[in-house]
């Protein structure tokens, strides 16, 4: 076939490979998604990549009640959420002072202080964090994972917005000064709107880290009721003696809030990581 029908190897061998891939990456997904809704283990032992002969929505169900999925669930909603707000609050600010003072000495300071604070291993410093957490009278409490999450997720943040802050065009804040606006002013008015990009990707990478997380909240709560879900998976495990299908249920509840989020902002994320690009 001629002309612009012509098929062509070298374009279609990309695509083959992402389709790959895609393959690769939601071949474990459907085996947790067809294994939450098959009758027992041994549907699961007999025929674990197979689709389920009838389906048992009833795992669902108990795994919501009985197993406590309902609290672990909503306990690492509103960490997550809280969290990663906070931190994009505290880290915009902070960006909108490093970018303004990138050719200045003090920027250079913080902006090295911040780069620093990305190279040292979250592990390396769970012992400072729970002695600092234990002396402030907030451990077995949520505030124990807040503080920590939003201390750990502003230096990823600050370069990202920062970075993003530096490619808008210092003619809108010129322009802002001559109408009598301050920096308050066109940090919120101006410099916020702008940056809603960047900041629902950072949202996104800061939530998704929370929600995953699971050394602090392993040992900073010891409470049931405040437990988080990766953490609650485990006691699920140890307390229904391995029941694949149930536990395939609350993996299945996990990946929810990934999978709406991503549904409702995909535009902004690819926004957000190609714009500093586009306007740079």
């Amino acid at each position: 076939m001629a002309g612009p029908y012509k098929f062509s190897f070298k374009k279609m061998l990309p695509h083959l490979i992402l389709m790959i891939y895609l393959l690769v990456i939601l071949f474990p997904f459907l085996f947790v998604l067809f294994s939450s809704v098959k009758h027992n283990n041994n549907e699961i032992a007999l025929n674990p990549f197979g689709i389920p002969k009838q389906l048992v929505f009833s795992n669902y169900v108990e795994a919501w009640v009985n197993a406590k999925i309902s609290t672990y669930f909503v306990n690492s909603l509103y960490i997550s959420t809280l969290s990663a707000a906070a931190s994009i609050l505290v880290a915009s600010m902070f960006s909108f002072a490093v970018s303004r003072m990138r050719y200045t000495k003090l920027g250079f300071i913080l902006s090295s202080c911040i780069l620093i604070g990305m190279l040292i291993p979250n592990n390396a410093l769970l012992l400072p964090i729970y002695l600092l957490v234990k002396k402030l009278h907030i451990l077995n409490t949520h505030w124990a994972l807040i503080i920590p999450y939003i201390a750990n997720a502003i230096p990823f943040s600050v370069i990202i917005l920062s970075a993003f802050m530096r490619s808008l065009p210092t003619e809108i804040e010129e322009a802002a000064v001559m109408d009598g606006l301050r920096a308050p002013g066109i940090f919120a008015r101006i410099v916020v709107p702008l940056t809603v990009p960047a900041m629902v990707t950072v949202f996104i990478v800061n939530f998704l880290g929370n929600w995953n997380e699971f050394l602090l909240a392993n040992y900073f709560l010891s409470n049931d009721e405040l437990r988080t879900l990766p953490v609650g998976m485990v006691g699920f495990r140890d307390q229904y003696q391995m029941n694949y299908a149930q536990m395939s249920a609350g993996i299945v509840y996990s990946v929810v809030p990934v999978i709406v989020i991503y549904a409702i902002l995909q535009e902004k994320i690819i926004e957000g990581v190609t714009a500093g690009s586009i306007k740079g």
